[in-house]
């Protein structure tokens, strides 16, 4: 009798609820089943659109840069040649690709000097309301308008802006005139100078290095540092042998947006800046007021090859687990 009960018991243990009814009952026992199924139909909209709409559009673009221009008529040729690329080969266009590198790099070794020991005092000594107020005010400046900002420098770096105003109130507007008759970086005033142009790329793009770099010492043990002065090490050292090795990788992270977002970037060098062109501008020019789509298209892959190379590099330093 015993058997008997058990057996009689065994079907209704298989079952822990009782089947829901209707559809929505049904499809939810279903998914319940098979998660699979479920991860399935929640990641192919999003993984559609990121197949048509971003890396169809990327590869349109690399398809349009091996067509050509006409000469005579204005018309994309619509035959495979490499004479745009050759094109960016051109004394004019290969000025431009250098004068974008160039400033990419020194703005991201900029931010990473000014970013370091704010991130370090972040990190090791901010506790409690104090860290609340450097995450605030980090990302205070990320919260208004980028345009807005970018007017605002203007308005600080012209002629007649608060900048010029404070030089002249220290006596120090010398100094200002000196640095403006600098060839190449120099100009009128700081919003028309590649001076200008570069400190505004370190403001707008600094909180992009600052939490790479603190998240990344967050995670430095303090008893390493506390080890290494105990063995007899100093400071400098300390910090060139531990500290700085194991922050490399969120330094690289927050190198990754501040190199690429300056190298596409074209609305700050046409706002602030000189009348020579970076890879964004010419970019727009070809293809809104010249019309040639094809050089323009070949002009964009250039950051894109750039920035493939550059995060090869990134992910060798281990800078992904800092993101």
């Amino acid at each position: 009798m015993i058997s008997a009960a058990i057996a009689t018991a065994a079907p209704a243990a298989t079952s822990i609820l009782p089947r829901r009814g209707g559809f929505f009952g049904r499809l939810s026992d279903l998914f319940w089943r098979r998660p699979k199924l479920l991860l399935f139909l929640m990641l192919t909209p999003p993984l559609l659109w990121l197949g048509i709409i971003y890396i169809g559009s990327l590869i349109a673009l690399l398809l349009q840069s091996f067509f050509s221009i006409d000469d005579f008529s204005g018309m994309v040729n619509y035959e495979f040649t490499l004479s745009t690329y050759a094109q960016l080969l051109n004394s004019a266009n290969f000025d431009i690709i250098i004068r974008t590198i160039v400033m990419a790099a020194l703005v991201t070794i900029a931010s990473s000097f000014v970013a370091f020991p704010i991130a370090y005092y972040a990190a090791r000594y901010a506790k409690g309301k104090w860290k609340a107020l450097f995450y605030l005010g980090v990302m205070l400046p990320l919260w208004s308008s980028y345009l807005v900002k970018v007017y605002a420098w203007k308005l600080i770096l012209a002629k007649e802006g608060i900048l010029t105003w404070l030089f002249d109130k220290l006596y120090l507007g010398w100094l200002l005139d000196g640095v403006l008759n600098l060839p190449i970086v120099g100009g009128n005033s700081l919003s028309v100078s590649y001076i200008g142009t570069f400190l505004v790329f370190v403001y707008i793009w600094l909180p992009y290095m600052i939490l790479p770099t603190q998240a990344a010492l967050e995670r430095v043990p303090a008893n390493l540092l506390e080890a290494s002065a105990d063995l007899g090490a100093t400071p400098n050292q300390t910090f060139r042998t531990v500290l700085l090795p194991l922050a490399l990788p969120g330094v690289v992270a927050g190198s990754i947006f501040t190199f690429s977002l300056t190298l596409g970037d074209y609305i700050i060098p046409q706002i602030i800046g000189s009348s020579r062109l970076f890879i964004g501008q010419a970019v727009y020019a070809q293809q809104g007021t010249a019309g040639n789509v094809p050089l323009a298209a070949a002009f964009s892959v250039v950051p894109i090859v750039i920035m493939a190379i550059y995060l090869w590099i990134a992910k060798k330093q281990g800078a992904f687990d800092a993101l």
